[in-house]
């Protein structure tokens, strides 16, 4: 088959590899100049995309990228996995699936499978793909077929990658759904057929959602274990003992990446246009939203203890990946605390062995070597992501004032003050 993608994200890159390593002719469709020609040129910039991987099914000619959309007219399938970010007002941003949509209309031609991937609200598949690709006459079903599969991505799982993550699809009718799930099938190990699109859309959601709430939960478990003087990592390591009934999930400075702190907004705001207000979604994001406020009043009184105040202060942030031994900063709240600490007139500088730029909520910064003569000129070393690759017995050793909001001096013998979430 010739089958496309279209977004050469952290989404569609991984897809078009798997594609064009199963058998298929893979073609990506971007507007990005630099990613075109970086695939185009064997290079990779994906961290779950293996670079010689990459650079041989390209110079195989089974895989390249394009920004000419009249490549639609030959494929026989097409994955679209462009992003669905979130308005300042928290309203969903669909205007790059609206985008894709008009751009691949014209091509549309009998037989092509098309499959949205992007995460959305129930029934986008249904009201706003469907009627743009009838509109010449066409039938969902007879003349194309189109459904919806929600991308399960985890940047960094070393176990469950692309290939091997079972893949829902859902149809916008059951002969969408059969040959969108026979496509698949080619490429995934386990694919999950379900009744409609607007099912395979509310998996997405319900997945998200379940996290998020359930971070959001532990987040506030955290603020009444402060209150309580009590120490949380504790309680939820004694609670994970009970073999049944219970699954732990841990605290954080807030919420990060692609789907956590996005995703549920779009299932609420199309709540609210059926009168319904979706009361967990909207809590669990006020909570988490309120942690990287909570991090930095930590952070303030540690240094008060130290009679020091913020303004003028050397503050190190250790870690501004969203999640552990990821490039990836999106939505990150190192971005947050960064921003708070900065308003209040402190120094900053961090250090990510993965990230050695961060240009996220208008801060230009780049990662400062983790040495003992960094530490011991920071006033304080705060821990935001656990990552590996980090000597956090180092910090141990040398800093004299540290806040960790990931447990990652758990057991290391510290010279100064640690301060845990």
């Amino acid at each position: 088959m010739k089958c496309g993608v279209i977004g050469l994200g952290y989404v569609g890159l991984p897809l078009l590899v798997e594609i064009a390593k199963h058998g298929h002719e893979a073609v990506g469709i971007d507007v990005d100049a630099s990613k075109i020609e970086a695939i185009n040129s064997g290079r990779n910039y994906i961290e779950d995309v293996d670079n010689e991987e990459l650079a041989a099914l390209v110079k195989a000619g089974t895989l390249r990228a394009t920004a000419d959309w009249s490549v639609v007219a030959d494929l026989d399938a097409l994955s679209i996995c462009v992003p669905t970010p979130l308005r300042k007002t928290k309203d969903p941003d669909i205007s790059f699936i609206v985008n894709a949509v008009e751009r691949i209309a014209p091509f549309m031609h009998p037989g092509i499978i098309v499959i949205l991937e992007s995460t959305t609200y129930p029934g986008t598949t249904d009201e706003l793909l469907k009627p743009e690709f009838e509109k010449d006459g066409r039938l969902a079903g007879r003349d194309f077929f189109l459904a919806f599969s929600p991308e399960r991505v985890d940047p960094g799982n070393p176990v469950y990658k692309t290939r091997n993550t079972p893949k829902i699809i859902g149809g916008v009718t059951q002969a969408c759904g059969a040959k969108a799930a026979e496509y698949y099938r080619t490429i995934f190990d386990s694919v999950v057929l379900v009744s409609s699109s607007r099912c395979a859309e509310m998996v997405k959601l319900l997945e998200n959602t379940f996290r998020s709430v359930n971070i959001g939960l532990v987040n506030e478990v955290a603020l009444m274990c402060n209150k309580l003087e009590l120490d949380v990592w504790e309680v939820i390591d004694a609670a994970a003992t009970k073999p049944f009934g219970f699954m732990p999930f841990y605290p954080g400075p807030g919420l990060g990446g692609h789907c956590i702190p996005i995703d549920p907004h779009y299932l609420a705001w199309k709540l609210k246009s059926l009168n319904y207000t979706a009361r967990f979604i909207e809590l669990a994001s006020e909570v988490n939203g309120s942690m990287p406020e909570f991090v930095v009043s930590k952070i303030v009184r540690a240094l008060n203890d130290e009679t020091k105040p913020v303004r003028g202060s050397r503050i190190l942030i250790i870690g501004v990946a969203y999640k552990p031994d990821v490039t990836d900063v999106r939505e990150s709240p190192a971005a947050d605390i960064i921003g708070l600490l900065d308003g209040m007139g402190a120094t900053i500088s961090y250090h990510d062995p993965h990230v050695p730029e961060f240009n996220e909520g208008g801060h230009r910064l780049s990662s400062v070597a983790l040495t003992d003569e960094v530490l011991r000129a920071a006033d304080c070393v705060v821990i935001v992501t656990h990552h590996k690759a980090v000597d956090y017995a180092a910090i141990g050793r040398s800093a004299r004032l540290v806040v960790d909001t990931r447990n990652a001096m758990r057991g290391i013998q510290a010279a100064g003050r640690v301060i845990r979430l």
